[in-house]
């Protein structure tokens, strides 16, 4: 099986568990809500998250029915972080994946619980699967508070405050790293952890993981600062030139172009090494970092 069809494959399995997760919520819950909720979660996108989830579990040797919960809760998360971040208040966006951003056809308010609500069902989601976890409990709990702290005050609630407060500022190096380890690395870095965790994987695997998941986080991030200079609206869903338009400092900006592209290829490259001791069996992730740099959208 070759990377496209294994990334195909392991995101239709998230696909259908997220389908059939919320056709059950619209049985029992405020249907406006739901369909809300549903809208952004189903609207599209790469899956990288949850895929990453499956994969390492895959390399671990962990059961796929045994993992989709994670995959399912990081991309409510991912997907909430997403319809705040569209809104007015925020980076006031009419298009995401192609489509109108959730306010655009729920209204703000509604689109505010929606995202609230994803939030809490996917903690609700964890919390249910490590009740039902028996023998593992304990795992399926460590899991779940990565994947929690990863969405809270220290990781991406955190990154998007320092972003908000950097607007029309020329900020450091450093303080760009920080933003974007907590806002786009920290919820990467849980979709490769928790599993690991899940599986009791012993230190050196979860430091050689920790270390994957850091390089991959920054590749994105400058991957996306480079597509919101040279890509279009068309090609990435979303409207593009925005870091500029709000005075935002980026990778670009910081170091040109040229530059943030040679970062881009050092991350990359280390993510790659770090998963020598996995042999062949990691295969998938290092393309995954390849991925992530040579990605158009």
């Amino acid at each position: 099986m070759n990377f496209n069809e294994e990334m195909a494959s392991l995101a239709s399995q998230v696909e259908a568990y997220l389908e059939g997760y919320f056709e059950r919520l619209l049985e029992t819950s405020e249907k406006s809500l739901i369909q809300s909720m549903r809208y952004s979660v189903m609207a599209g996108g790469k899956r990288i998250r949850p895929v990453l989830v499956l994969a390492v579990a895959k390399v671990l040797d962990v059961g796929t029915k045994e993992i989709l919960p994670f995959a399912a809760a990081i991309e409510m998360i991912h997907t909430y972080s997403l319809i705040h971040d569209d809104l007015p208040a925020m980076d006031d966006d009419e298009y995401r994946r192609g489509k109108l951003t959730n306010h655009m056809v729920y209204g703000q308010a509604l689109a505010i619980l929606a995202g609230d609500a994803l939030l809490n069902e996917a903690l609700e989601l964890l919390m249910k699967n490590a009740l039902d976890a028996r023998d593992k409990m304990k795992n399926a709990l460590a899991a779940a508070y990565i994947v929690a702290n990863a969405a809270g005050k220290d990781g991406m609630i955190a990154g998007q405050v320092i972003d908000m407060e950097s607007e029309g500022k020329t900020i450091e190096a450093e303080t760009l790293k920080r933003m974007h380890r907590k806002k786009t690395g920290a919820l990467l870095k849980a979709s490769v952890l928790a599993p690991a965790v899940y599986a009791s994987a012993p230190d050196q695997i979860l430091n050689a993981l920790t270390e994957y998941a850091d390089s991959i986080g920054i590749a994105f991030q400058i991957k996306d600062d480079i597509l919101d200079v040279e890509s279009s609206t068309e090609a990435l869903g979303k409207s593009v030139g925005s870091d500029a338009r709000n005075h935002k400092t980026t990778y670009v900006s910081l170091f040109g172009l040229e530059k943030a592209k040679m970062l881009l290829h050092e991350v990359t490259q280390n993510a790659v090494s770090t998963l020598l001791p996995f042999g062949e069996k990691a295969w998938f992730l290092k393309e995954t970092a390849q991925y992530i740099a040579s990605r158009i959208n």
